[in-house]
């Protein structure tokens, strides 16, 4: 229905961000809310999916077509839902997912969350060998370590704030305390904190 959504990033919260246009806020899903931090108040252009089902309708938004068209394959396989797509294209780079899928590794697929053996059996069943076209050149390098530059200027808050984004992609209390201590050494933002966390989430 909508393809793109061009317009004021008006709030972020854990789980959405809500984009003004024209006097009206779009509130939509993403994998990482927070990777819209740079660009509050500013106009993003977010490509969105608007799902529906008979009881329950939301707008879903990506940084790329591409990474929309992934999260819409990903709804295509029984027994992943929005919540569970989202998950996965936040949690791990987008090359990684589609690398394990062509080699059949469950067992990283099975570190998402949401995601059983018998999940990721059914992802590697029905997406292997029609994903190529989907990544090599288009995703944004998420989460490059190289380029993560520490905040000297970063407080408990923005600690919190990837925390609480953590709870909302479907992380446990234990898995996040597992990995929050020697995240809270650091100086970083929202969205450096959630890129480091997933990075050692999947490890």
């Amino acid at each position: 229905m909508f393809e793109f959504i061009k317009g004021r990033v008006e709030y972020i919260g854990p789980e959405f961000v809500v984009i003004e246009n024209n006097g009206v806020g779009f509130q939509i899903s993403t994998p990482n809310p927070f990777s819209f931090k740079q660009e509050y108040g500013q106009e993003v252009k977010v490509y969105t999916y608007h799902h529906v089902r008979q009881d329950f309708m939301a707008l879903y938004g990506f940084h790329s077509r591409e990474e929309k068209t992934l999260f819409i394959k990903l709804l295509d396989v029984t027994g992943i839902g929005p919540k569970g797509a989202l998950a996965i294209l936040a949690s791990g780079e987008p090359e990684q997912v589609v690398q394990a899928i062509e080699n059949e590794d469950e067992g990283f697929l099975v570190k998402f969350p949401g995601v059983g053996k018998k999940t990721a059996r059914q992802i590697i069943l029905d997406l292997k060998g029609k994903l190529q076209n989907i990544v090599p050149d288009f995703f944004p390098d998420l989460f490059s370590v190289d380029k993560i530059q520490p905040m000297h200027n970063g407080n408990s808050s923005e600690f919190e704030e990837a925390m609480l984004a953590l709870q909302a992609l479907g992380y446990s209390e234990k898995e996040i305390k597992k990995i929050s201590p020697e995240l809270q050494k650091e100086q970083l933002s929202t969205d450096q904190y959630i890129k480091k966390a997933l990075q050692r989430l999947l490890k």
